[in-house]
């Protein structure tokens, strides 16, 4: 057997999300056709970190084992072949059982993009939020900050969470403002279900002026779910890179980042 670290960009707009369901209608349902398709065997993926329905990834790391000898070329151009236009592999790497996709991983990092002006985007359909009243920037900010550190995050995560902890280790917590365009940046070892949606609701909800920015440290304090704003939108979600630990034979030493699309003088 041998085991094939995959790189893997989508637009999940037109995904019911990562994780496979009977209907076949989700990212990995397609990636585990076309790479069958490829190895001439059923084969399982698994990722770095599970995306809802309509969240897109700029980087999703994934694995698979199997017993095809095939060159490398043929787990990319091979496998895309077969993949719709939503979806594409932009790596391959054989790499050892010492790698696992999610196991491994030492953090993920989520990038939101949000158009805040008064009407929506047409053409953007899908792929950025958007939030109609005007943002404060510098509120927002300060809400931010109170979110970095080792925290009990019951507050930001779904009622449906299936995680054992809620206590999350949040490196960053970023908005930055360009115009119209704000760009809203997380990392963490990891996250819990809804957590950055409900987050981004929390920190507009702090930019419109409902609240002052200490209360997200007060959201933090009473660890319940139903004190904090509705889940946000979709749309403007990106997974947006994995970080590894080094000697995995990965790209960039295993510090795993794409590119991501932002709007035009972002």
């Amino acid at each position: 057997m041998v085991r094939i670290a995959l790189g893997v960009e989508y637009c999940g707009a037109g995904f019911e999300g990562w994780q496979s369901q009977t209907h076949g209608r989700t990212v990995q349902d397609v990636l585990e056709t076309a790479i069958g398709s490829i190895a001439n065997e059923k084969v399982g993926v698994v990722c770095a970190g599970r995306t809802d329905t309509g969240v897109h990834a700029a980087v999703q790391v994934a694995h698979f084992d199997t017993r095809a000898e095939r060159p490398v070329t043929a787990w990319v151009r091979g496998v895309n072949a077969h993949l719709p236009d939503g979806i594409a592999v932009t790596w391959a790497r054989e790499t050892d059982e010492r790698f696992h996709a999610r196991f491994s991983a030492l953090s993920r990092r989520y990038r939101y993009v949000l158009l805040n002006r008064p009407v929506r985007s047409a053409l953007l359909n899908g792929r950025v939020g958007w939030f109609h009243a005007p943002l404060d920037i510098a509120v927002m900010q300060q809400a931010a900050r109170l979110l970095v550190g080792r925290h009990d995050f019951s507050a930001f995560r779904a009622a449906q969470c299936q995680a054992n902890s809620p206590v999350r280790d949040l490196r960053v917590a970023s908005v930055l403002q360009h115009g119209e365009w704000f760009v809203f940046d997380f990392e963490a070892n990891a996250f819990l279900h809804h957590m950055i949606r409900n987050l981004v609701g929390a920190l507009i909800h702090v930019g419109k002026g409902a609240q002052p920015p200490g209360w997200m440290g007060e959201l933090l304090e009473q660890r319940n779910r139903r004190l904090s704003p509705p889940t946000f939108m979709p749309d403007g979600l990106y997974l947006a890179g994995v970080e590894y630990p080094d000697g995995l034979g990965l790209p960039d030493g295993g510090r795993i980042a794409a590119p991501l699309f932002l709007p035009a003088g972002m």
